[in-house]
Protein backbone atom coordinates (compact mmCIF):
# COMPACT_ATOMS: atom_id res chain seq x y z
CA UNK A 1 0.00 0.00 0.00
CA UNK A 2 2.59 2.26 0.76
CA UNK A 3 4.69 1.43 -2.41
CA UNK A 4 1.45 2.52 -4.37
CA UNK A 5 1.10 5.46 -2.69
CA UNK A 6 4.89 6.62 -3.19
CA UNK A 7 4.19 5.51 -6.77
CA UNK A 8 1.81 7.61 -7.17
CA UNK A 9 3.14 10.66 -5.61
CA UNK A 10 5.84 10.40 -7.64
CA UNK A 11 3.54 10.76 -10.95
CA UNK A 12 1.80 13.55 -9.40
CA UNK A 13 5.63 15.26 -8.68
CA UNK A 14 6.69 14.73 -12.38
CA UNK A 15 3.12 15.74 -13.88
CA UNK A 16 3.70 19.08 -11.86
CA UNK A 17 6.93 19.37 -13.38
CA UNK A 18 5.48 19.16 -16.34
CA UNK A 19 2.85 21.57 -15.98
CA UNK A 20 5.38 24.46 -14.56
CA UNK A 21 7.30 23.58 -17.76
CA UNK A 22 4.49 24.01 -20.11
CA UNK A 23 3.45 26.97 -17.90
CA UNK A 24 6.82 28.66 -18.38
CA UNK A 25 7.14 27.99 -21.94
CA UNK A 26 3.47 29.65 -22.48
CA UNK A 27 4.74 32.90 -20.54
CA UNK A 28 7.99 33.38 -22.38
CA UNK A 29 5.76 32.83 -25.53
CA UNK A 30 3.54 35.28 -24.35
CA UNK A 31 5.97 37.55 -23.15
CA UNK A 32 7.71 37.30 -27.04
CA UNK A 33 4.46 38.33 -28.63
CA UNK A 34 3.52 41.21 -26.09
CA UNK A 35 7.04 42.52 -26.73
CA UNK A 36 6.24 42.31 -30.41
CA UNK A 37 2.79 43.32 -30.28
CA UNK A 38 3.39 45.58 -27.41
CA UNK A 39 2.66 49.16 -29.43
CA UNK A 40 -1.15 47.57 -30.75
CA UNK A 41 -3.88 48.94 -28.71
CA UNK A 42 -6.51 47.85 -31.21
CA UNK A 43 -6.15 45.46 -34.14
CA UNK A 44 -8.24 47.67 -35.78
CA UNK A 45 -6.33 50.70 -35.56
CA UNK A 46 -3.47 49.45 -36.32
CA UNK A 47 -5.13 47.62 -39.32
CA UNK A 48 -6.04 51.44 -40.94
CA UNK A 49 -2.39 52.66 -39.52
CA UNK A 50 -1.26 49.93 -41.67
CA UNK A 51 -3.25 51.57 -44.59
CA UNK A 52 -2.43 54.42 -43.89
CA UNK A 53 1.46 53.89 -44.76
CA UNK A 54 0.70 52.19 -47.16
CA UNK A 55 -1.47 54.70 -48.90
CA UNK A 56 1.08 57.25 -48.09
CA UNK A 57 4.01 55.26 -49.87
CA UNK A 58 1.82 54.80 -52.86
CA UNK A 59 1.42 58.59 -53.13
CA UNK A 60 5.12 59.27 -52.41
CA UNK A 61 5.66 56.64 -55.42
CA UNK A 62 3.31 58.19 -57.44
CA UNK A 63 5.13 61.88 -56.85
CA UNK A 64 8.30 60.70 -57.41
CA UNK A 65 7.11 58.73 -60.46
CA UNK A 66 5.66 62.13 -61.70
CA UNK A 67 8.74 63.54 -61.02
CA UNK A 68 10.98 61.49 -62.91
CA UNK A 69 8.91 61.48 -65.81
CA UNK A 70 9.08 65.49 -65.72
CA UNK A 71 12.57 65.09 -65.48
CA UNK A 72 12.95 63.02 -68.24
CA UNK A 73 11.07 65.15 -70.41
CA UNK A 74 13.04 68.15 -68.73
CA UNK A 75 16.26 66.36 -69.91
CA UNK A 76 14.75 65.12 -73.35
CA UNK A 77 14.12 68.55 -74.20
CA UNK A 78 17.69 69.61 -73.43
CA UNK A 79 18.95 67.20 -75.50
CA UNK A 80 16.63 68.14 -78.08
CA UNK A 81 17.66 72.06 -77.81
CA UNK A 82 21.72 71.12 -77.29
CA UNK A 83 21.28 68.57 -80.21
CA UNK A 84 19.74 71.58 -82.27
CA UNK A 85 23.04 73.65 -81.46
CA UNK A 86 25.23 70.96 -82.21
CA UNK A 87 24.06 70.63 -85.54
CA UNK A 88 23.70 73.62 -86.63
CA UNK A 89 26.98 74.38 -85.33
CA UNK A 90 28.36 71.51 -87.54
CA UNK A 91 26.17 72.66 -90.52
CA UNK A 92 27.83 75.90 -90.42
CA UNK A 93 31.59 74.12 -89.91
CA UNK A 94 30.87 72.01 -93.02
CA UNK A 95 29.62 74.60 -94.53
CA UNK A 96 33.01 76.44 -94.18
CA UNK A 97 34.64 73.18 -94.35
CA UNK A 98 32.96 72.64 -97.83
CA UNK A 99 33.20 68.96 -96.60
CA UNK A 100 29.21 68.19 -96.19
CA UNK A 101 28.25 65.07 -97.85
CA UNK A 102 25.34 65.92 -100.53
CA UNK A 103 23.09 63.50 -98.91
CA UNK A 104 22.90 66.16 -95.87
CA UNK A 105 21.18 68.80 -98.32
CA UNK A 106 19.59 66.70 -101.30
CA UNK A 107 20.87 66.62 -104.94
CA UNK A 108 20.37 70.04 -106.81
CA UNK A 109 17.42 69.98 -108.91
CA UNK A 110 17.55 72.76 -112.08
CA UNK A 111 15.60 75.46 -111.50
CA UNK A 112 16.33 76.64 -115.12
CA UNK A 113 15.63 74.94 -118.71
CA UNK A 114 18.15 76.97 -121.67
CA UNK A 115 18.96 74.46 -124.74
CA UNK A 116 22.41 76.42 -124.77
CA UNK A 117 25.03 77.91 -123.16
CA UNK A 118 24.33 81.34 -124.87
CA UNK A 119 20.89 81.66 -123.20
CA UNK A 120 22.24 81.41 -119.82
CA UNK A 121 24.92 83.56 -120.47
CA UNK A 122 22.71 86.20 -121.55
CA UNK A 123 20.48 85.35 -118.53
CA UNK A 124 23.26 86.08 -115.97
CA UNK A 125 24.07 89.20 -117.76
CA UNK A 126 20.63 90.12 -117.09
CA UNK A 127 20.81 89.43 -113.68
CA UNK A 128 24.56 91.21 -113.21
CA UNK A 129 21.95 94.28 -115.12
CA UNK A 130 19.52 94.05 -112.45
CA UNK A 131 22.17 93.68 -109.14
CA UNK A 132 23.82 97.20 -110.80
CA UNK A 133 19.53 98.95 -110.95
CA UNK A 134 19.55 97.74 -107.31
CA UNK A 135 22.56 99.16 -105.83
CA UNK A 136 22.31 102.55 -108.28
CA UNK A 137 18.72 103.18 -106.71
CA UNK A 138 19.75 102.41 -103.85
CA UNK A 139 17.31 99.52 -102.96
CA UNK A 140 20.29 96.90 -102.49
CA UNK A 141 19.95 97.99 -98.61
CA UNK A 142 17.95 99.59 -96.67
CA UNK A 143 18.32 102.02 -93.37
CA UNK A 144 15.06 102.30 -91.10
CA UNK A 145 16.86 104.91 -89.61
CA UNK A 146 17.45 108.65 -89.86
CA UNK A 147 20.57 108.64 -88.57
CA UNK A 148 23.05 112.37 -86.94
CA UNK A 149 26.36 112.65 -86.30
CA UNK A 150 26.73 115.48 -83.57
CA UNK A 151 23.73 116.87 -84.97
CA UNK A 152 24.68 116.49 -88.67
CA UNK A 153 22.49 114.76 -91.13
CA UNK A 154 24.45 114.83 -93.67
CA UNK A 155 27.21 113.18 -91.86
CA UNK A 156 24.68 110.77 -90.66
CA UNK A 157 23.92 110.07 -94.44
CA UNK A 158 27.61 109.77 -95.21
CA UNK A 159 27.79 107.15 -92.06
CA UNK A 160 25.10 105.48 -92.97
CA UNK A 161 26.50 105.26 -97.18
CA UNK A 162 29.52 103.83 -95.87
CA UNK A 163 28.27 101.31 -93.62
CA UNK A 164 25.88 100.08 -96.66
CA UNK A 165 28.43 100.33 -99.31
CA UNK A 166 30.61 97.76 -96.48
CA UNK A 167 27.86 95.92 -95.95
CA UNK A 168 27.59 94.91 -99.37
CA UNK A 169 31.29 94.66 -100.43
CA UNK A 170 30.96 91.90 -97.33
CA UNK A 171 28.45 90.12 -98.71
CA UNK A 172 29.39 90.09 -102.31
CA UNK A 173 32.58 88.95 -101.12
CA UNK A 174 31.02 85.89 -99.88
CA UNK A 175 28.58 85.14 -102.76
CA UNK A 176 32.20 85.53 -105.48
CA UNK A 177 33.70 83.27 -103.13
CA UNK A 178 30.90 80.78 -103.63
CA UNK A 179 30.00 81.19 -107.09
CA UNK A 180 33.55 81.06 -108.09
CA UNK A 181 33.89 77.84 -105.61
CA UNK A 182 30.12 76.10 -107.19
CA UNK A 183 30.64 72.51 -108.72
CA UNK A 184 28.12 69.58 -109.46
CA UNK A 185 28.32 68.33 -105.87
CA UNK A 186 28.58 71.24 -103.33
CA UNK A 187 25.79 73.58 -105.23
CA UNK A 188 23.20 73.42 -102.74
CA UNK A 189 25.91 74.34 -99.89
CA UNK A 190 26.91 76.98 -101.76
CA UNK A 191 23.33 78.32 -102.12
CA UNK A 192 23.39 77.64 -97.90
CA UNK A 193 26.57 79.44 -97.67
CA UNK A 194 25.23 82.53 -99.29
CA UNK A 195 22.02 82.35 -97.19
CA UNK A 196 24.38 82.03 -93.88
CA UNK A 197 26.77 84.90 -94.93
CA UNK A 198 23.34 87.04 -95.63
CA UNK A 199 22.06 86.46 -92.06
CA UNK A 200 25.13 87.06 -90.53
CA UNK A 201 25.33 90.54 -92.35
CA UNK A 202 22.90 91.88 -91.41
CA UNK A 203 23.23 90.38 -88.08
CA UNK A 204 26.53 93.07 -87.68
CA UNK A 205 23.52 95.93 -89.54
CA UNK A 206 21.37 95.76 -86.79
CA UNK A 207 23.45 97.98 -84.66
CA UNK A 208 22.62 101.13 -87.38
CA UNK A 209 19.21 99.48 -88.30
CA UNK A 210 20.82 98.42 -91.86
CA UNK A 211 19.69 95.47 -93.93
CA UNK A 212 20.81 93.97 -97.11
CA UNK A 213 17.40 93.54 -98.75
CA UNK A 214 15.72 90.11 -99.74
CA UNK A 215 15.44 90.75 -103.22
CA UNK A 216 19.56 91.57 -103.41
CA UNK A 217 20.04 87.87 -101.95
CA UNK A 218 17.61 86.27 -104.55
CA UNK A 219 19.46 88.30 -107.08
CA UNK A 220 22.58 86.20 -105.67
CA UNK A 221 21.01 83.22 -105.37
CA UNK A 222 19.87 83.17 -109.25
CA UNK A 223 23.37 84.32 -109.82
CA UNK A 224 25.06 80.87 -108.12
CA UNK A 225 22.20 78.73 -110.01
CA UNK A 226 22.87 80.62 -113.16
CA UNK A 227 26.25 80.04 -113.20
CA UNK A 228 26.15 76.26 -111.56
CA UNK A 229 23.83 75.10 -114.46
CA UNK A 230 25.91 77.30 -116.90
CA UNK A 231 28.93 74.73 -115.92
CA UNK A 232 26.63 71.69 -116.34
CA UNK A 233 25.40 73.12 -119.61
CA UNK A 234 28.98 73.51 -121.13
CA UNK A 235 29.82 70.16 -119.95
CA UNK A 236 26.92 68.53 -121.69
CA UNK A 237 27.51 70.34 -124.93
CA UNK A 238 31.30 69.51 -124.83
CA UNK A 239 29.96 66.50 -124.54
CA UNK A 240 27.79 65.84 -127.24
CA UNK A 241 30.49 67.68 -129.38
CA UNK A 242 32.54 64.60 -128.26
CA UNK A 243 29.44 62.35 -128.93
CA UNK A 244 29.37 63.84 -132.14
CA UNK A 245 33.44 63.76 -132.69
CA UNK A 246 33.30 60.14 -131.81
CA UNK A 247 30.28 58.88 -134.34
CA UNK A 248 31.57 60.45 -137.40
CA UNK A 249 34.61 58.84 -136.96
CA UNK A 250 32.69 55.99 -136.08
CA UNK A 251 30.91 56.50 -139.39
CA UNK A 252 34.59 57.10 -141.62
CA UNK A 253 35.23 53.70 -139.96
CA UNK A 254 32.38 52.11 -141.28
CA UNK A 255 32.52 53.66 -144.72
CA UNK A 256 36.46 52.59 -144.44
CA UNK A 257 35.35 49.15 -143.54
CA UNK A 258 32.58 48.99 -146.23
CA UNK A 259 34.86 50.40 -148.97
CA UNK A 260 37.30 47.62 -148.33
CA UNK A 261 34.60 44.64 -148.45
CA UNK A 262 33.55 46.55 -151.51
CA UNK A 263 36.88 46.11 -153.14
CA UNK A 264 37.84 42.98 -151.87
CA UNK A 265 34.18 41.40 -153.08
CA UNK A 266 34.93 43.26 -156.21
CA UNK A 267 38.58 41.35 -156.82
CA UNK A 268 37.71 38.09 -155.73
CA UNK A 269 34.78 38.61 -158.19
CA UNK A 270 37.77 39.18 -160.99
CA UNK A 271 39.73 36.17 -159.85
CA UNK A 272 36.94 34.19 -159.84
CA UNK A 273 35.46 35.06 -163.03
CA UNK A 274 38.91 35.12 -164.70
CA UNK A 275 39.04 31.04 -163.36
CA UNK A 276 35.67 30.31 -164.55
CA UNK A 277 36.65 31.88 -168.26
CA UNK A 278 39.72 29.46 -168.33
CA UNK A 279 38.31 26.69 -166.68
CA UNK A 280 35.56 26.69 -169.30
CA UNK A 281 38.14 27.00 -171.97
CA UNK A 282 39.86 23.96 -170.47
CA UNK A 283 36.29 22.68 -170.76
CA UNK A 284 36.52 22.17 -174.58
CA UNK A 285 39.48 20.44 -174.59
CA UNK A 286 39.23 17.80 -172.34
CA UNK A 287 37.61 14.43 -172.39
CA UNK A 288 36.77 11.73 -170.15
CA UNK A 289 37.11 11.81 -166.19
CA UNK A 290 39.03 15.30 -167.02
CA UNK A 291 35.71 16.15 -168.01
CA UNK A 292 33.98 15.49 -164.99
CA UNK A 293 36.47 17.31 -163.05
CA UNK A 294 36.23 20.40 -164.88
CA UNK A 295 32.60 20.46 -164.22
CA UNK A 296 32.99 20.02 -160.78
CA UNK A 297 35.56 23.20 -160.57
CA UNK A 298 33.26 25.05 -162.77
CA UNK A 299 30.21 24.62 -160.63
CA UNK A 300 32.44 25.42 -157.38
CA UNK A 301 33.84 28.59 -159.31
CA UNK A 302 30.07 29.71 -160.07
CA UNK A 303 28.92 29.37 -156.65
CA UNK A 304 32.07 31.18 -155.04
CA UNK A 305 31.53 34.08 -157.93
CA UNK A 306 28.18 34.44 -156.92
CA UNK A 307 29.24 34.66 -153.00
CA UNK A 308 31.85 37.35 -154.07
CA UNK A 309 28.61 38.66 -156.05
CA UNK A 310 26.58 38.60 -152.90
CA UNK A 311 29.11 40.12 -150.40
CA UNK A 312 29.50 43.01 -153.00
CA UNK A 313 25.74 43.98 -153.06
CA UNK A 314 25.53 43.45 -149.46
CA UNK A 315 28.65 46.02 -149.27
CA UNK A 316 26.90 48.54 -151.61
CA UNK A 317 23.64 48.55 -150.33
CA UNK A 318 25.39 48.76 -146.55
CA UNK A 319 27.04 52.04 -147.67
CA UNK A 320 23.33 53.08 -149.37
CA UNK A 321 21.50 52.96 -146.21
CA UNK A 322 22.87 54.86 -143.45
CA UNK A 323 20.95 53.97 -140.59
CA UNK A 324 21.83 50.39 -141.41
CA UNK A 325 23.67 48.14 -138.56
CA UNK A 326 23.20 45.79 -135.12
CA UNK A 327 21.93 46.54 -132.17
CA UNK A 328 23.49 44.21 -129.45
CA UNK A 329 23.15 42.89 -126.22
CA UNK A 330 26.09 41.45 -124.38
CA UNK A 331 27.41 41.35 -120.40
CA UNK A 332 29.94 40.60 -118.82
CA UNK A 333 29.53 39.32 -115.19
CA UNK A 334 32.91 39.23 -114.50
CA UNK A 335 32.90 42.84 -114.46
CA UNK A 336 29.42 44.23 -113.24
CA UNK A 337 27.71 41.11 -112.23
CA UNK A 338 24.69 39.20 -112.65
CA UNK A 339 21.79 40.83 -114.72
CA UNK A 340 23.21 43.72 -116.10
CA UNK A 341 23.44 44.14 -119.83
CA UNK A 342 25.02 46.13 -122.25
CA UNK A 343 22.97 47.62 -125.32
CA UNK A 344 24.34 49.37 -127.91
CA UNK A 345 24.62 49.49 -131.48
CA UNK A 346 27.17 49.50 -134.28
CA UNK A 347 26.93 49.94 -138.10
CA UNK A 348 30.30 47.78 -138.49
CA UNK A 349 30.62 45.70 -141.47
CA UNK A 350 31.35 42.88 -138.95
CA UNK A 351 29.75 43.60 -135.86
CA UNK A 352 31.80 41.68 -133.22
CA UNK A 353 35.05 44.24 -134.07
CA UNK A 354 32.86 46.42 -132.25
CA UNK A 355 32.29 43.87 -128.97
CA UNK A 356 35.74 42.88 -129.00
CA UNK A 357 36.88 46.40 -128.91
CA UNK A 358 34.53 46.55 -126.01
CA UNK A 359 36.21 44.09 -124.03
CA UNK A 360 39.49 45.17 -124.98
CA UNK A 361 41.41 46.61 -121.85
CA UNK A 362 38.82 48.67 -120.47
CA UNK A 363 37.02 45.65 -118.08
CA UNK A 364 38.67 42.47 -117.15
CA UNK A 365 37.01 40.14 -118.78
CA UNK A 366 35.60 39.98 -122.06
CA UNK A 367 31.92 40.10 -122.83
CA UNK A 368 28.86 37.77 -123.84
CA UNK A 369 26.77 38.15 -127.11
CA UNK A 370 23.36 37.83 -125.73
CA UNK A 371 22.08 39.07 -129.38
CA UNK A 372 22.68 40.66 -132.12
CA UNK A 373 19.84 42.29 -134.22
CA UNK A 374 20.61 43.61 -137.42
CA UNK A 375 18.25 46.47 -138.43
CA UNK A 376 17.78 48.93 -141.61
CA UNK A 377 17.04 51.33 -138.74
CA UNK A 378 19.58 50.45 -135.91
CA UNK A 379 19.09 53.60 -134.29
CA UNK A 380 16.17 53.53 -133.81
CA UNK A 381 15.44 49.82 -132.48
CA UNK A 382 18.53 50.79 -130.09
CA UNK A 383 16.49 53.65 -128.59
CA UNK A 384 13.37 52.05 -128.43
CA UNK A 385 15.21 48.86 -126.27
CA UNK A 386 17.13 51.79 -124.28
CA UNK A 387 13.56 53.75 -123.70
CA UNK A 388 11.90 50.36 -123.18
CA UNK A 389 14.38 49.57 -119.95
CA UNK A 390 15.29 53.34 -119.28
CA UNK A 391 13.84 53.39 -115.55
CA UNK A 392 16.16 50.36 -114.91
CA UNK A 393 19.42 52.02 -116.26
CA UNK A 394 22.30 51.98 -114.09
CA UNK A 395 23.96 54.96 -114.47
CA UNK A 396 20.63 57.72 -114.28
CA UNK A 397 22.91 60.77 -114.79
CA UNK A 398 24.77 59.53 -118.23
CA UNK A 399 22.68 57.89 -120.68
CA UNK A 400 25.21 56.81 -122.93
CA UNK A 401 26.52 54.68 -120.35
CA UNK A 402 24.33 51.96 -122.15
CA UNK A 403 23.89 49.24 -119.23
CA UNK A 404 20.47 48.50 -117.84
CA UNK A 405 19.93 46.42 -114.39
CA UNK A 406 17.39 43.90 -116.46
CA UNK A 407 16.81 39.67 -116.69
CA UNK A 408 17.80 38.10 -120.03
CA UNK A 409 13.80 36.81 -119.70
CA UNK A 410 12.52 40.83 -120.05
CA UNK A 411 14.55 41.40 -123.27
CA UNK A 412 13.40 38.04 -124.88
CA UNK A 413 9.42 39.23 -123.66
CA UNK A 414 10.19 42.77 -125.77
CA UNK A 415 11.78 40.70 -128.78
CA UNK A 416 8.47 38.60 -128.39
CA UNK A 417 6.20 41.69 -128.07
CA UNK A 418 7.84 43.36 -131.04
CA UNK A 419 8.22 40.57 -133.39
CA UNK A 420 12.18 40.99 -133.62
CA UNK A 421 13.36 37.55 -135.27
CA UNK A 422 16.58 37.10 -132.92
CA UNK A 423 18.12 34.26 -131.26
CA UNK A 424 18.97 35.17 -127.90
CA UNK A 425 21.21 33.24 -125.78
CA UNK A 426 20.38 32.95 -122.32
CA UNK A 427 23.36 31.68 -120.56
CA UNK A 428 26.69 33.64 -120.13
CA UNK A 429 29.74 31.78 -120.86
CA UNK A 430 32.00 33.85 -119.12
CA UNK A 431 34.79 31.39 -119.52
CA UNK A 432 37.67 33.48 -118.19
CA UNK A 433 36.15 34.66 -115.32
CA UNK A 434 34.36 31.35 -114.69
CA UNK A 435 38.06 29.10 -114.70
CA UNK A 436 39.73 32.22 -112.80
CA UNK A 437 37.02 31.51 -109.90
CA UNK A 438 37.80 28.10 -110.50
CA UNK A 439 41.30 28.64 -110.33
CA UNK A 440 41.04 30.42 -107.10
CA UNK A 441 39.00 28.01 -105.92
CA UNK A 442 41.41 25.20 -106.68
CA UNK A 443 44.12 27.20 -104.54
CA UNK A 444 42.43 27.51 -101.71
CA UNK A 445 41.63 24.00 -101.12
CA UNK A 446 45.35 23.38 -101.66
CA UNK A 447 46.46 26.03 -99.41
CA UNK A 448 48.76 27.46 -101.74
CA UNK A 449 48.96 31.06 -101.59
CA UNK A 450 47.29 33.01 -104.35
CA UNK A 451 49.40 35.01 -106.64
CA UNK A 452 47.48 38.36 -105.95
CA UNK A 453 44.19 39.44 -104.15
CA UNK A 454 41.07 38.36 -105.57
CA UNK A 455 39.48 41.60 -107.27
CA UNK A 456 36.12 40.58 -106.94
CA UNK A 457 33.68 41.14 -104.35
CA UNK A 458 33.47 38.49 -101.71
CA UNK A 459 29.35 38.42 -102.64
CA UNK A 460 30.07 37.86 -105.90
CA UNK A 461 32.34 34.86 -105.91
CA UNK A 462 29.69 33.12 -103.57
CA UNK A 463 26.88 33.72 -105.97
CA UNK A 464 28.84 32.48 -109.01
Amino acid sequence: MEIVVIIVAVLIVIVMVLLLIKLFQTKKAYATLQDRYKDIVDRDAEIQKRESRILELSQKQSTLETDLKKRLQELNNEYSKYRSIYDNLRKELSLLEESLEIQSFGVYRPHFDFSTSEEYKAKIEQNYERLKDLIKQERAARCTTEWSVSGSRRDGERMTKQYTKLMLRAFNGECDASILKVRWNNAIVMEERIRKAFEAINKTGTVYNIFIAPEYLDLKIEELRLTHELQEKLYKEKEEQRRIQEQMREEERVQREIELAKKEAEDEEKRYQKALEKARIELNRAEGAELDALNQKIKELERQLQAAQELKERAISRAQITKSGHVYIISNIGSFGENVFKIGMTRRFEPFDRINELGDASVPFKFDIHAMVYSENAPELESKLQKHFESKQVNLVNERKEFFNVTIDEIEEFAKANNLAVTITKLAEAKEYRETLALRQQALQQGAPLKEPSPFPETLISAS
